[in-house]
């Protein structure tokens, strides 16, 4: 496993949209790794494949109960909405936004080895899902944010 840089805003990569992953190898095992690991290290709960300026399909999550790895995610049933917490990203340091986001989601992907899988997530989870997602289409918190601040003004809201 490696740490690999994170790619920051304005970088081009993170406005693109991802491709679908096909081949479920040692590559793609190295990449989610090495995507772990990096978000680990940079103490963030998730983490997408153009962060790392790689354009697949591919996210991992961790917001403190464990480990998830979802290649060629899809949501496909959400319901509810939440504004917080404030999210912010690896990608754009130093800000954070109120975002808009489905309080409750499901979800369809493959795991690592291209076995079909499906997650409900709801609350911090779904919000942590939407975020990474939206990397994969080229979007980030930014473009759909109701309200982008700075950390020390979030006791202004």
């Amino acid at each position: 496993m490696a740490i690999r840089r994170i790619v920051q805003y304005p970088n081009q990569v993170l406005k693109e949209r991802s491709r679908e992953v096909s081949k479920f190898n040692d590559r793609l095992h190295k990449l989610l790794d090495d995507m772990a690991e990096t978000m680990y290290d940079a103490e963030g709960v998730g983490l997408a494949a153009p962060q790392v300026g790689i354009l697949k399909r591919v996210i991992v999550v961790d917001i403190g109960e464990g480990l998830i790895e979802v290649v060629n995610p899809e949501i496909v049933e959400r319901s509810g909405e939440q504004i917080d917490p404030p999210e912010g990203c690896l990608s754009i340091p130093g800000l954070l936004a109120e975002v808009r986001r489905a309080q409750w989601i499901r979800l369809r992907g493959m795991d690592r080895h291209g076995k079909p899988i499906e997650l409900e997530a709801e609350g911090y989870l779904a919000r942590a899902f939407q975020h990474e997602i939206d990397h994969l289409n080229g979007i980030l918190f930014l473009d759909v944010a109701d309200r982008i601040f700075r950390p020390e003004e979030e006791t202004d809201r």
